[in-house]
């Protein structure tokens, strides 16, 4: 099993009510790819941190294998909710892939 886990923040320039209308149209397209893409076992998205935190929205996903990665990075339903939800919106992105 291979896990995906990213944290995102968003761009300074929304209000908190465009914050929040962002993270759960985030959280709605990238969990809607469960069951769409091969490989894929679980996905998670994360949307309210503690106020310790450093960053707005934290993807947790996992996949049968590195290939399966893969294969959800260019994904046509997975590019479609990436560069429609997330990428417009988003100014950092940190990435960690592990075994488990």
């Amino acid at each position: 099993m291979v896990k995906h886990v990213i944290l995102w923040q968003l761009k300074e320039d929304f209000s908190d009510a465009e914050k929040a209308r962002i993270k759960e149209e985030i959280k709605a397209g990238l969990e809607g790819l469960k069951g769409k893409i091969p490989g894929l076992t679980d996905i998670r998205v994360y949307t309210e941190p503690m106020a310790s935190s450093n960053a707005d929205v934290m993807l947790d996903s996992t996949f049968t294998d590195a290939d399966a990665l893969k294969g959800y990075a260019v994904h046509p339903a997975h590019v479609v909710v990436a560069d429609a939800k997330v990428r417009p919106f988003t100014r950092s992105r940190v990435c960690m892939d592990f075994e488990v």
